[in-house]
């Protein structure tokens, strides 16, 4: 899975709310809590099932990637109609 590196500035206050969340719901840091929320906010109308673990979301993530590259999947409009049928 292809990454970016973002920055964001974040008032003091959410820093150690986040900070503070991220360690009493045992996330790794606050970035990890970020990428989720990112991700549930993004994938909640697309009927996103959150059953999934992160690996798997990652796992899924590789195979989608590796299906474009090989031309198995040609569009992001025909991916989202596989995954939503």
């Amino acid at each position: 899975m292809n990454t970016k590196q973002i920055n964001l500035k974040l008032p003091k206050n959410l820093v150690n709310a986040a900070e503070n969340y991220a360690k009493n719901y045992g996330y790794r840091n606050v970035q990890e809590l970020a990428a989720e929320s990112l991700r549930e906010k993004i994938f909640e109308d697309n009927e996103f099932d959150e059953s999934f673990s992160e690996k798997e979301i990652e796992l899924i993530d590789s195979i989608i990637e590796l299906s474009m590259k090989k031309g198995a999947i040609i569009s992001e409009e025909k991916l989202n109609k596989m995954l939503l049928s």
